[in-house]
């Protein structure tokens, strides 16, 4: 057996609970066209510019059944024709059950699926669940193990390894970088990331997102110090030199 797969799992039933942050009925920005975007609770990561740190730690909040959201993404489902459904977070893997039923659901109903992920759970994916799974949003933070680890608060090895598996399975993947002055915008950072994507053969586009403060309102309301406060956005030189450093290995990045 390939060393790329991981130990299939028993199909789990429409009637998981999970708990959902939020849900976006007409996203844009979270995979091919319009979206059906469902916010899970709960991720292990601490990221600086978190713009939902209320999604942070051990799931909480609503708490519904995979069939609840199904039942109200059939509603959509015309509306969403020329998308799909993402599940993003949060982190979605620390439900995975949950993520894979509504996966598998959307699948018999002929829906586009896409997992948004920072790839740290990715063992949590079994091969079963990446089968209902068309497209994957691997949000790669950074690529220096120490400047991850500053960005994120924890290691990159994980997501890593998961982004090998999903090439090696052949899975149409979708990287994202979120580039941050003074953080993660360093020229061997970002050289670093651009030299490893150019070995994955499948990555289907490459998304330099841009710094910014949209959750900053957040932190002060939960009483957590937002660390980026005096952190400029980028400019379009900034972004434009990380785009040339990239494209320099071969990665067209958008």
């Amino acid at each position: 057996m390939s060393s790329s797969r991981e130990p299939t799992s028993v199909c789990p039933s429409v009637n998981t609970l999970g708990h959902v942050h939020s849900v976006e009925t007409c996203g844009t920005v979270d995979g091919p066209g319009l979206r059906y975007v469902l916010f899970a609770s709960g991720c292990p990561l601490k990221c600086q510019y978190c713009h939902n740190p209320d999604a942070q730690g051990k799931p909480c909040g609503e708490v519904r059944s995979a069939a609840d959201v199904l039942a109200d993404l059939k509603k959509y489902r015309n509306f969403i024709r020329s998308g799909g459904l993402t599940i993003s977070g949060g982190e979605p893997l620390m439900q995975s059950e949950f993520a894979h039923a509504i996966f598998q659901g959307a699948k018999e109903m002929g829906i586009h699926t896409a997992l948004d992920t920072s790839g740290f759970l990715g063992v949590k994916a079994g091969d079963e669940m990446l089968e209902s799974i068309d497209l994957v949003l691997l949000d790669i933070k950074s690529w220096i193990p120490k400047v991850y680890r500053e960005t994120t608060g924890v290691m990159i090895d994980p997501t890593i390894r998961f982004a090998k598996r999903l090439n090696a399975l052949g899975k149409p993947t979708w990287i994202r970088f979120v580039l941050v002055p003074g953080l993660t915008n360093g020229e061997e950072n970002i050289e670093g990331l651009a030299s490893f994507i150019s070995t994955l053969r499948n990555v289907e586009r490459v998304e330099i997102l841009p710094f910014h403060k949209m959750g900053e309102s957040k932190y002060e309301e939960l009483g957590m110090d937002y660390k980026l406060a005096a952190t400029p956005v980028p400019n379009a030189k900034e972004m434009l030199r990380a785009k040339r450093i990239f494209r320099k290995y071969g990665v067209e990045a958008i």
